[in-house]
């Protein structure tokens, strides 16, 4: 049943689909060795790692305000989108030459730079391209396949390491080329639906368009960064993995477990977003977040660590889809670029305090410290919303 309803999702929507996940499986073949690769072969603190990573995911959120409130302004979300994709595809060979963390810093905030223009054009047109009823299961269709992506491109880091004998320059040099084929899946699949195309009138983000934000949607932004601050880099659940015992070459598996749970759940949750209570939804994938973490700050190998991971996955697939058929659904059609712009703005904010504090704990407390207090922070999101169920 699930699939033939998927089956009636448009065209394009299954496009911005494998465009995402040609993306994420170059980009995965280079993040799932990238925290090992700046710590054992850069030498780089765990600080450093966390302030990278913080960095370069706020540095996508923050963009994606202006690349939203571009494409409401200018009527067109394709080209922005190709723009994001291009950025990020030619950025790729650059961690391939890097001799030196300043080398991959450029290349991982430029990457980040196309994620941001990329990203609240295409989710806003995924909106375009579906009636709201459908919304749920379009999100998470597309990311159902953006996280295929997610999790085959760690596997195959897994076995070019094997195959080339821990070459990891070589891995990262294979990752230039599904990203080129991501921009030409996006450039000859994915053909803009006619409401897109409306001219928007004056500046989106001007005091008189953001009024037209409902309460509503600044609820979700601000549950949204709140629940960002317990969400930290997943280079931590990597970095985790690795201080257990984890084989170099085995650390990728760490991102395919994540990922291949939160591909399996994201379209049917996505898809049951639809036909119940978002605030419940969105609890239990913070009970779930909390539960990783406790069992993640338990131990760094074995079943409690395995089983930290997958429930990580599983929150994700909750969650994320979640969000962003949220914001959809509170925002006028006509800014709803700017309403992602401006929810990636608090998110991106928050995921660059919670990446940085999460490596400082890590350094100067104890790893176990950092998933705890990623729990403690889980568990503030849930009061917000049971606090807004009985207000």
């Amino acid at each position: 049943m699930q699939q033939r309803a998927a089956a009636k999702l448009p065209a394009g929507v299954w496009a911005l689909g494998f465009t995402s996940l040609l993306m994420d499986v170059s980009s995965e073949l280079i993040h799932s060795l990238l925290p090992v690769f700046l710590v054992t072969t850069l030498g780089a603190s765990m600080v450093t790692v966390g302030l990278l990573e913080g960095a370069a995911e706020a540095t996508a959120l923050v963009v994606k305000v202006f690349s939203g409130v571009w494409s409401d302004w200018i009527g067109r979300r394709k080209p922005l989108a190709l723009l994001g994709y291009g950025l990020a595809a030619v950025t790729k060979p650059l961690f391939a030459l890097a001799t030196g963390t300043g080398m991959v810093v450029a290349a991982r905030l430029i990457d980040r730079v196309g994620k941001g223009i990329r990203g609240a054009p295409r989710d806003a047109m995924v909106a375009d391209f579906v009636p709201a009823e459908q919304r749920g299961a379009a999100y998470g269709l597309r990311q159902a396949l953006d996280t295929v992506g997610a999790f085959t491109g760690p596997l195959l880091a897994i076995a070019f390491m094997l195959l080339w004998a821990d070459n990891i320059r070589l891995v990262f040099w294979i990752a230039v080329v599904p990203a080129f084929l991501s921009v030409a899946v996006l450039l000859a699949g994915v053909h803009e639906p006619p409401s897109s195309q409306r001219q928007q009138r004056g500046n989106p983000i001007s005091r008189e368009n953001l009024r037209l934000l409902p309460p509503a949607f600044w609820w979700v932004a601000a549950v949204g960064a709140l629940f960002t601050l317990a969400r930290f880099s997943e280079a931590f659940l990597v970095l985790r993995a690795q201080q257990g015992g984890l084989a170099l070459h085995w650390v990728p598996l760490v991102l395919i477990v994540m990922n291949v749970v939160y591909a399996l759940g994201a379209y049917p949750l996505g898809k049951l977003a639809d036909s119940m209570s978002h605030r419940g939804l969105l609890a239990t994938g913070l009970v779930v977040l909390v539960a990783a973490d406790l069992l993640l700050a338990s131990a760094n190998h074995g079943g409690l660590l395995w089983s930290g991971i997958a429930l990580w996955g599983l929150h994700m697939a909750m969650t994320q889809g979640l969000l962003a058929t949220m914001v959809a659904d509170t925002a006028p059609a006509q800014l709803r670029g700017t309403a992602f712009g401006m929810f990636n703005l608090a998110s991106g904010i928050a995921l660059l305090l919670a990446s940085g504090l999460a490596g400082w704990l890590w350094e100067h407390v104890g790893a176990p410290s950092t998933f705890l207090a990623g729990a403690g922070l889980s568990v503030a999101t849930l009061l917000l919303l049971a606090f807004r169920r009985m207000s």
